[in-house]
């Protein structure tokens, strides 16, 4: 099985049914030009005061910066497009909502060799979720090319549906080589990793996960963007932070205040949407 590939103008369902069936899927070309470059241009200082990584898995040769809600405006308009978010509420719907799991930089330099191949769900301590049942969609989008040479995000088409704790050689993975600009969306069950990186030049990477919002969040985005600036957000990227209820009965604060009451001081324009609705719960644990 090869990776699904398609064209800015795909359908979400398009996408949605290729991540179903492969675990992985390719968008082509999604960022413009002077968009990339702006995003770029924001990131670098934080990247470049970004420690390289402690271990082998995080790579030793590797910067993984995060945080970046707070740091650069332009990422949260990435956080919040509209294509994937389509994709990621379709391909998630299974559950009552879901919420942002991390946003990360990952900057491979020259030299580094090859990450483990791994399922990022491996992240909720190993619990063995049912086949099938899908708890993460996570995008890394080409801050610039993405090439074989020089350590394109490496997977195995298919292993979604496949056992856990599965082990795999560099040599059964496939390169997900795709221009600057463009997203490679893959579920949390698929089993990737970070390829080597054998060139002269770093690839950069943005790595933005969605994860169930009865789940704990792998970026605590509560401390990670300070509080005057999280005031200062748009209230459906606050929710997707999670200053929301994750589920019916999760989430609240003392008096079953919407969190984002507390956070804004005032009452939430939407409240609806983030107090959760039971009859909705019910219907869905009926189904």
């Amino acid at each position: 099985m090869d990776i699904p590939r398609f064209s800015n103008d795909a359908k979400p369902e398009q996408i949605t049914e290729a991540l179903s069936q492969a675990g992985c899927a390719v968008v082509e070309r999604v960022l413009a030009p002077d968009f990339l470059e702006r995003l770029r241009s924001e990131l670098a200082p934080h990247i470049e005061a970004t420690p390289f990584g402690p271990d082998d898995f995080s790579g030793r040769r590797t910067r993984r910066t995060g945080g970046l809600i707070g740091r650069s405006p332009t990422c949260r308009d990435v956080v919040m497009n509209p294509l994937v978010l389509d994709v990621v509420g379709r391909f998630l719907a299974h559950a009552t909502s879901f919420q942002l799991h991390l946003t990360q930089v990952i900057a491979i330099g020259p030299g580094e060799p090859g990450q483990p191949i791994h399922r990022d769900q491996w992240a909720f301590d190993f619990f063995p979720f049912p086949s099938g049942y899908e708890v993460q969609c996570n995008t890394i989008w080409a801050l610039s090319d993405f090439t074989e040479e020089n350590g394109a995000t490496r997977v195995v088409p298919g292993s979604n549906r496949q056992a856990d704790k599965l082990e795999f050689s560099h040599k059964q993975t496939q390169p997900a080589a795709m221009p600057a600009g463009s997203v490679l969306l893959y579920t949390g069950a698929i089993y990737h990793g970070g390829g080597a990186n054998r060139s002269d030049h770093i690839r950069y990477g943005l790595n933005i996960t969605y994860a169930l919002s009865w789940l704990r969040q792998e970026e605590n985005q509560y401390l990670a963007v300070p509080a005057e600036i999280a005031r200062q957000l748009p209230e459906p990227l606050l929710r997707l932070m999670g200053y929301a209820r994750g589920a019916y009965a999760l989430g609240y604060v003392d008096d079953l205040r919407d969190p984002l009451e507390v956070l804004l001081g005032h009452a939430a324009k939407d409240t609806k949407e983030g107090l959760g609705n039971l009859d909705s719960a019910l219907e869905r644990l009926r189904s």
